[in-house]
């Protein structure tokens, strides 16, 4: 073996230890409000902290599921999932059109689209509330998934792997006698399926943690999800992170469970961004 290759060998050696640690570092917080959710109240805050905890308090996640977050918890999911195929399907279909179907002014109205993503969103809080209110949209969940069914970023980056499918596929399928739409679902779809997967991952993550979005439009405690949950469950529980602790984890466990099946996906399309034509 050459020294080159001890060198080479010695170098990636130490920078798998090195994001190992890094890794572990960025885990401890985790691995903490796991260990916090199920010990006693008492054992949260030890110093130094006892990551195993000495009674294993189970209860904790009773206590937390036998009020109102099983409801809690049901609204953020029919909220997220609806969010997320709608504006999945509406990104999809706009990016498409804005890559693939020449029409006059369609890179005006592109740039009118993108102008609005640098408008922040807390400026236009009184008049969607207002609109809102004119359109009894507010108070109900239809409302809040209509808040985030589009997004200007998700047509940004799907228009851009959109872009990277050749037109000679799109020209064969038109010569076939296919339409747009045929197009759309049959050829352009498949080829951008991880990107769109990606897009689709990350818009759970977002309408999931959406904090401002369910308190600013939504009144009824019955139509709360599990963010506006989570804040009213810590006013309640007070000083108790033990029960705390045990709710967050509640609330994180979708998200860990979409990533680790979407991460294939998610790979998939950082793998395409990377490649051209």
């Amino acid at each position: 073996m050459s020294r080159n290759d001890i060198k080479s060998k010695t170098v990636k050696l130490m920078l798998t230890i090195f994001m190992l640690i890094i890794g572990i570092i960025f885990l401890l917080p985790f691995i903490w409000m796991i260990s916090a959710s199920l010990k006693p109240e008492l054992e949260v805050f030890v110093y130094p902290i006892q990551w195993i905890p000495s009674e294993w308090r189970w209860s904790n996640y009773v206590e937390v599921w036998s009020g109102d977050f099983p409801l809690y918890y049901w609204n953020s999911i029919k909220v997220t999932v609806m969010t997320t195929l709608i504006s999945t399907v509406v990104s999809t279909m706009a990016a498409y059109g804005f890559s693939k179907i020449h029409f006059k002014g369609r890179h005006l109205i592109f740039i009118l689209v993108l102008a609005t993503f640098m408008i922040p969103a807390q400026a236009i809080l009184v008049p969607q509330f207002m609109l809102y209110m004119y359109l009894d949209l507010f108070d109900t969940h239809l409302g809040l998934i209509l808040l985030n069914s589009f997004s200007v970023l998700g047509t940004f980056m799907l228009r851009q792997f959109f872009m990277g499918i050749h037109d000679d596929y799109i020209a064969s399928a038109k010569i076939d006698g296919a339409g747009h739409l045929t197009i759309f679902r049959k050829v352009a779809v498949p080829l951008v399926l991880p990107a769109i997967s990606t897009y689709a991952i990350l818009r759970f993550i977002w309408t999931w943690n959406d904090y401002q979005g369910p308190l600013i439009f939504l009144r009824s405690d019955h139509l709360s999800t599990v963010q506006i949950g989570i804040s009213r469950f810590t006013s309640m529980s007070g000083e108790y992170y033990s029960l705390i602790m045990a709710g967050t984890v509640s609330a994180i466990l979708p998200l860990l469970i979409i990533f680790f099946l979407g991460q294939k996906y998610v790979i998939e399309g950082i793998a395409m961004g990377g490649v051209k034509g």
